[in-house]
């Protein structure tokens, strides 16, 4: 099949293989499945321009035919230059008639270029993951702004982002956190981060996890995930943290805590995720073990100080399998896998699809609640309404086959009165 769309993949000829896998990752994805029989009838974003920068992934690629189906002109590039699927690249250009701007191991430039092609598109909603799409139209294309309605954000760092910008007035229209909703951090960043976390450092290493000394910095929603999978798996689990609440949770769910200086001298492998810059730096790659270990899966390329290990290292890394550099300092090797960014997906493929089910459904829905809403928005970031956050819930415990209790008069009655007592 030839097609006129514009768009830069590595190879149409992947896309048939990329259509089989996008069609597999439906088949774990019920709740978006349900919206998108919805969108066919009502057609909630007919006439609505999408530009999406996120990972170009088989569930992206469901995401991408649900807002198409609901009547949405959409555009997609990459949010990380290793992330990208090129097959379902292929098969959303082929099969989709999407246009993509994506390759696996672009250069920065190319994923620059790749962005502003995406804003070319003219969006009247930006979807985000890790706020891109939105610092560049603030920074170099504010002509733009007339158009956009508003626009919705995957990722906690890039809600940090979007907040940091909304307190200093920078913000120019409204923007949800999908990040925020109940069904997407509880579910997506704890068991789909923390289980395509180890897988990516598996497929990238094929080392045995079990006996390992692992650190994990930080102990927000998706270090927890790691550090629960880590520890299923055998290994003994170190939790670096600056919150003084979340390190004495960590210390009360069994995991040794201490200071990054304290777990250097100790760790097998290292592990990021924290949203923060050189969480592992100079003086922790000094004392680390020679043998070390060292993997991200913050949004950014910048929790690992690469270029002060660079520094210390004596020549240029060397590649002794796909995703692993060996830098050698002093007498000793340290290992960084998948160039520092999201070993989830440089390695691996990232979140199962039954879990990117929920957050794609928070997308998708928070897309129509943009349309439907943006005139009485302000231009701050918003969290999708609970009871929309209900919903998905109740449509995912509908799709696994599992009922729940429901209130009876009396109960619901008991709960909202006062008087009554012991």
């Amino acid at each position: 099949m030839v097609t006129s769309i514009e768009h830069h993949i590595k190879n149409a000829d992947l896309a048939i293989g990329g259509r089989y896998r996008i069609e597999w990752a439906e088949l774990e994805m019920p709740v978006l499945r349900a919206i998108r029989e919805r969108f066919a009838i009502e057609k909630p974003l007919q006439g609505i321009r999408i530009s999406a920068c996120l990972h170009v992934t088989t569930e992206t690629a469901n995401l991408m035919h649900t807002l198409q189906v609901g009547g949405a002109d959409v555009v997609l590039c990459a949010s990380n230059p290793l992330s990208t699927q090129d097959d379902v690249a292929a098969s959303l250009v082929t099969h989709y008639e999407i246009p993509v701007y994506a390759i696996k191991g672009e250069d920065n430039e190319t994923y620059y270029e790749h962005i502003k092609a995406a804003l070319d598109h003219r969006p009247h909603i930006t979807m985000d993951d890790g706020a891109d799409l939105v610092a560049a139209i603030h920074k170099t294309r504010r002509e733009l702004l007339d158009e956009i309605i508003g626009g919705t954000e995957e990722t906690t760092t890039g809600v940090i982002r979007l907040r940091a910008m909304s307190k200093d007035g920078a913000l120019a229209f409204p923007v949800i956190a999908i990040n925020d909703s109940d069904t997407k951090h509880l579910f997506d960043n704890r068991y789909g981060t923390g289980q395509s976390t180890m897988d990516g450092i598996i497929r990238a290493t094929n080392i045995l996890i079990a006996g390992r000394i692992i650190v994990v910095a930080g102990y927000g929603w998706c270090s927890r995930g790691i550090a629960s999978r880590a520890r299923g798996m055998g290994a003994n689990v170190i939790v670096t943290e600056i919150n003084p609440m979340r390190a004495l949770e960590a210390a009360m769910d069994g995991f040794g805590v201490m200071t990054m200086e304290q777990a250097a001298k100790v760790g097998d492998i290292f592990i990021t995720a924290t949203g923060d810059i050189n969480v592992l730096d100079r003086q922790h790659f000094i004392e680390m073990k020679h043998g070390a270990i060292l993997a991200n899966s913050g949004h950014f390329n910048v929790e690992i100080n690469i270029p002060a290990l660079r520094e210390l290292s004596a020549g240029d890394p060397k590649l002794v399998r796909p995703f692993v550099e060996e830098y050698r300092v002093g007498n000793k090797s340290i290992y960084i896998l998948g160039e520092g960014r999201l070993i989830n997906l440089a390695a691996a493929e990232g979140h199962p699809a039954s879990v990117m089910d929920m957050s794609f459904a928070n997308q998708a829905l928070g897309a129509e609640y943009m349309v439907k809403n943006a005139k009485s928005l302000a231009a701050q970031v918003y969290t999708i309404p609970a009871d929309v956050d209900q919903e998905i819930a109740r449509l995912k415990l509908e799709a696994m086959g599992i009922r729940i209790d429901m209130l009876t008069v009396e109960q619901e009655t008991y709960l909202n009165q006062w008087e009554e007592g012991t």
